[in-house]
């Protein structure tokens, strides 16, 4: 970008990187309603076209205390240039294997806090690989997935864990997450990063293998274990005498919670197993449900990876990036997740987590507004030192605290 399009890097507590994209613009609008105008927190508004940073910068009503910075995803220059001068980057540009690399790159080489919604395995395995040396000597805290995929599964889980060592002075080493019911759309950023993923898996046979493996994300010398379970048709669930389906947030869900575990020594269990699936009912009806749902996710992944059926999808029916849910049916959005923790004598506890928003943007615009807020404030470096973390193991129940006060999330004991 010619220097004089760039605006000047400012010192700010939080840049909201991609802040014109669909995500980007909830988040910005919720930090700066929140934390922004009351001088809680100084925010940028960061991105590549001034004149979109310009526009939204005017529909939030903002003023001089809400910079603009106007660069390229691809300078390193100038994300040194953020990445010295912030605290924190938080971004939602997507694909993050297209777009994301430099700037995590450039967050762990300056001791810079980063947080995003990734929900892409093999590219946060990349980056652990790459930068996880050299996060922990600048001191960059660098959290992945701090959106629905992955906060309500990695949350609930350490929520129920806490709250089984309390009751009965060990963990459960069996956890499974029950999608109940959800409300919300998806926007166009959601399915690039999907069919992108899609692409690369047909494309690079490592791909494919780094997703079968649930412990990939886990430390180096810690990426196996116990078999896991993994929906991947209809099933039948004998707890909830119901159908199952598989969830399609699952893949990545799944893989940050075994690599909380791993991260704190395997304080779930060393056999620790975990699996999440979609609840579709009971009986003949649920039985069919489950399978049209399973036949159709696998449809959506094959057609995916091919560049013919991909154009024609992209062509006629699936959003474009930029595109999203409406503020009505973001608001009407909502979801119910049940978590069922077993241990070895077959005692039992059950936990929900609960959303009043749209998941993927109601509500994930306030679980990562929340995340960039807990890390920077309630998260000291002396209390987390650099590396990759998750949610779970970053910020545990302070975020917790910040979730249920803020953004609209409950996390409640139903039944033991």
């Amino acid at each position: 970008m010619e220097e004089s399009n760039r605006h000047q890097v400012s010192e700010a507590d939080i840049v909201i990187w991609g802040a014109t994209g669909f995500v980007g613009r909830l988040l910005a609008g919720y930090l700066w309603s929140n934390y922004g105008k009351t001088d809680r927190l100084r925010l940028a508004l960061g991105g590549r076209r001034q004149s979109a940073l310009e526009t939204l910068h005017r529909e939030l009503q903002a003023d001089d205390r809400l910079p603009l910075i106007v660069g390229d995803a691809f300078d390193v220059d100038f994300l040194d240039e953020i990445t010295k001068n912030s605290r924190l980057v938080v971004s939602t540009v997507g694909p993050y294997a297209k777009y994301g690399s430099p700037l995590v790159s450039a967050c762990a080489k300056n001791g810079c806090d980063y947080c995003d919604l990734a929900g892409e395995p093999q590219w946060m395995q990349r980056m652990i690989h790459s930068h996880q040396k050299e996060a922990e000597a600048s001191g960059a805290r660098i959290v992945h997935a701090c959106g629905f995929d992955s906060i309500p599964s990695d949350m609930g889980v350490h929520f129920l864990q806490a709250e089984a060592k309390q009751r009965y002075g060990h963990t459960m080493n069996r956890v499974k997450m029950r999608v109940q019911a959800m409300n919300g759309g998806a926007s166009g950023g959601t399915v690039a990063s999907m069919i992108n993923l899609a692409e690369e898996s047909r494309r690079d046979p490592e791909v494919t293998r780094i997703l079968k493996n649930p412990y990939v994300l886990a430390p180096e010398g810690m990426q196996s274990g116990v078999n896991q379970p993994n929906v991947t048709r209809a099933e039948f669930d004998a707890d909830l005498r119901n159908w199952l389906a598989p969830f399609v947030m699952a893949l990545i869900n799944e893989r940050i919670v075994h690599r909380s575990n791993a991260l704190i020594s395997h304080a779930y269990g060393r056999y620790f197993k975990y699996d999440e699936a979609l609840v579709m009912g009971e009986g003949m009806k649920g039985r069919v449900r489950a399978r049209l749902t399973a036949g159709l996710m696998g449809a959506f992944f094959w057609a995916a990876a091919f560049a013919p059926t991909r154009a024609l999808m992209n062509r006629f029916f699936l959003p474009k990036p930029g595109e999203g849910p409406s503020p009505e049916k973001q608001e009407k959005g909502f979801f119910k997740l049940l978590f069922i923790g077993q241990n070895d004598a077959g005692k039992q506890l059950h936990i929900k987590v609960k959303g009043n928003r749209d998941p993927g943007y109601g509500a994930t615009c306030r679980m990562l507004g929340e995340s960039a807020v807990c890390l920077l404030r309630d998260i000291s470096k002396e209390d987390l030192s650099g590396g990759f973390w998750t949610p779970a193991t970053a910020m545990g129940d302070a975020l917790i605290e910040r979730l249920s006060a803020n953004a609209g999330l409950s996390f409640e004991i139903v039944s033991s």
